[in-house]
């Protein structure tokens, strides 16, 4: 029996039902039955335990060889991250929750191999190559400069308090380099939790719930924005997640504001300002057009 098939079967025997339809990872990923049961099943207030077969599932399903199957376990990232930091203050068992996320690390960890994750850049403090003097030596201050996204990961076998946020920001950074290939419900389900995590406020359910309010810390902030980034100024078509995405950066703009963060602040307030400037005709203009007005005809 394929591992797909494998993996079908023993999800059939957690759910009410599985349509005769899904019989590929594909499927599995993307059919919309499944993927509502799951999630309602993901949020059910007794979800996230040791001893729940569902988060069994997702663990040993994370671990197949198959990187389809993979990306199945990714799509519910937001669901696992979202429930399990809201209820973090409730004191319950969330060994189920904490298995899959530092399952999704460990992956991480070894697949970078102690290295960082960084980008080169150039100085913007020097003239680019195109207009430097033909023939000029190469110095330091022309070289390119590295900066560093993520920073190296150490091993972590258990969740403390902590650790928390990186491990969970990991897990975040993991789905968004698999997110083009994320179904448009799973973004939208991210944009969501985004909201619930930025309310500077405590709601009247959250009094009652004694609930705090969930920190936001840059190893959670950075990866969080990164995914809203493309689902603000990604090649899809969906109004329901540019609204959700909206709404959510703006969420996190005020909660920035309310901490009184620097560093959030200044990233939020780029991110509403380039949806902007993508969303404003006069802004968003093609440097690169040629006006045919402006063209004589011979």
């Amino acid at each position: 029996m394929s591992s797909h098939a494998s993996c079908i079967q023993t999800l059939s025997s957690i759910l009410s039902s599985v349509p005769s339809s899904v019989s590929s990872s594909s499927s599995l990923l993307h059919d919309p039955t499944i993927s509502a049961e799951i999630s309602s099943l993901l949020r059910h207030p007794d979800s996230g335990s040791g001893d729940n077969n569902l988060c069994r599932w997702l663990y040993d399903t994370f671990h197949s060889p198959d990187p389809d199957l993979k990306l199945v376990v990714l799509r519910y990232v937001p669901i696992i991250a979202g429930v399990y930091l809201t209820r973090i203050a409730l004191r319950k068992s969330l060994a189920g929750f904490e298995a899959i996320l530092l399952a999704l690390y460990a992956h991480e960890t070894t697949a970078r191999d102690g290295q960082p994750v960084s980008v080169n850049v150039p100085d913007l403090s020097q003239p680019s190559i195109y207009h430097d003097p033909k023939g000029s030596a190469k110095t330091k201050a022309t070289e390119l400069n590295l900066a560093v996204i993520s920073p190296t990961l150490e091993p972590h076998g258990t969740m403390r308090s902590s650790r928390r946020a990186r491990i969970v920001g990991v897990a975040l950074e993991l789905y968004y380099a698999k997110i083009s290939q994320m179904p448009v419900s799973s973004k939208i389900e991210f944009c969501e939790f985004c909201d619930i995590w930025a309310a500077s406020q405590k709601t009247e359910e959250a009094k009652a719930k004694k609930e705090r309010m969930i920190p936001l810390p840059w190893e959670l902030l950075q990866p969080s924005l990164r995914i809203l980034g493309h689902c603000l100024l990604g090649s899809h078509n969906s109004k329901e997640l540019l609204a959700a995405a909206s709404s959510a950066k703006k969420s996190l703009y005020h909660r920035s504001l309310h901490d009184i963060d620097a560093k959030a602040i200044l990233a939020t307030g780029s991110l509403l300002r380039i949806e902007k400037m993508a969303s404003d005709p006069i802004l968003n203009v093609d440097r690169t057009e040629i006006d045919m007005s402006n063209v004589l005809s011979l």
